[in-house]
């Protein structure tokens, strides 16, 4: 193989390596903006969701329809309601069709179905204690018959916050780990190809930091292309949620969305500069024969 055929295979391992690189880099920070974006927004997803949870209030078979009516009116100025909606036994029994087919009827004398209130509450008084102080009230009522709250299932819902956190924290190290590695080999590559030249350098006096700045510089670079890469995989995934989740990102605002951006830019460069100025300070004080062995 000539010296040619040489140097273009390395170039070939050297932008591969760069793309690889970069890809990897664009995972470990498309986790960094995702984290990012839930910690910054932490409250206002919990609150999303509590506050989108419903209480069912089922009344009493005999509740006269007007005095049901005007229970559900004075539930509004109850300092624990967000929202009320009253569904009245037609209502009911048009669901319930909806649910297990036309005849389900059949099988009863009377319609089963009967008349409710479901009550979202506010995001404060979404937790265990509150609801069972919530519900002892509702149930104080003579009209009341039964409460039925989701307490387990909010629980649930703050435990698996805590979970999905660590979990993105796992993800983001690990890919972080990798991330310095091919960050290492593309450096290593980079030299190698360069060797000569770094050589020729030093011996005319060269200091680290004036052989480290292209390395850095185009380091710092491929982190930049990492991020952006990044940040449009995240806006991509964030368009495509919205379709289904469309009240949820009114919470994420524009101010939020460019801090995420500024951290996922910051991150992208700091991780390839860091990484780069460490290994390239390493290999340029090696000797002659063990810059060439490496």
């Amino acid at each position: 193989m000539t010296r040619k055929d040489k140097n273009t295979a390395m170039s070939r391992r050297i932008a591969g390596s760069w793309i690889s690189t970069v890809l990897s880099i664009s995972l470990v920070l498309l986790l960094v903006g995702a984290a990012s974006l839930l910690l910054l927004n932490r409250k206002s997803v919990t609150d999303y969701f509590r506050e989108n949870m419903q209480v069912s209030v089922i009344l009493r078979d005999d509740a006269p329809e007007a005095d049901a009516i005007d229970y559900c009116s004075s539930l509004e100025s109850r300092p624990w309601v967000r929202s009320t909606r009253y569904i009245s036994r037609e209502e009911g029994v048009a669901q319930m069709a909806e649910l297990l087919g036309d005849d389900f009827l059949d099988a009863f004398r009377s319609a089963p179905v009967p008349v409710s209130i479901d009550l979202t509450l506010k995001a404060e008084y979404v937790n265990a204690d509150s609801l069972q102080k919530v519900t002892a009230a509702l149930e104080a009522d003579p009209l009341v018959g039964e409460v039925v709250s989701e307490i387990s299932l909010i629980e649930k819902l703050n435990e698996n916050l805590g979970k999905v956190s660590a979990l993105i924290g796992i993800f983001v190290a690990v890919l972080l780990f990798i991330s310095i590695v091919l960050i290492g080999n593309t450096v290593r590559l980079g030299v190698f190809a360069r060797r000569f030249t770094i050589h020729t350098m030093q011996l005319v006096g060269a200091t680290k930091g004036f052989i480290r700045a292209p390395f850095v510089g185009r380091s710092a670079l491929q982190g930049l292309f990492a991020a952006l890469l990044a940040i449009l995989i995240l806006l991509g995934g964030l368009t495509v949620l919205r379709g289904q989740f469309v009240q949820m990102f009114d919470i994420f605002t524009v101010s939020t969305l460019l801090q995420v951006m500024g951290i996922m830019v910051a991150a992208g460069i700091l991780i390839c500069v860091a990484v780069t100025w460490v290994l390239v300070g390493r290999l340029v004080g090696m000797s002659r024969d063990d810059l060439y062995s490496f």
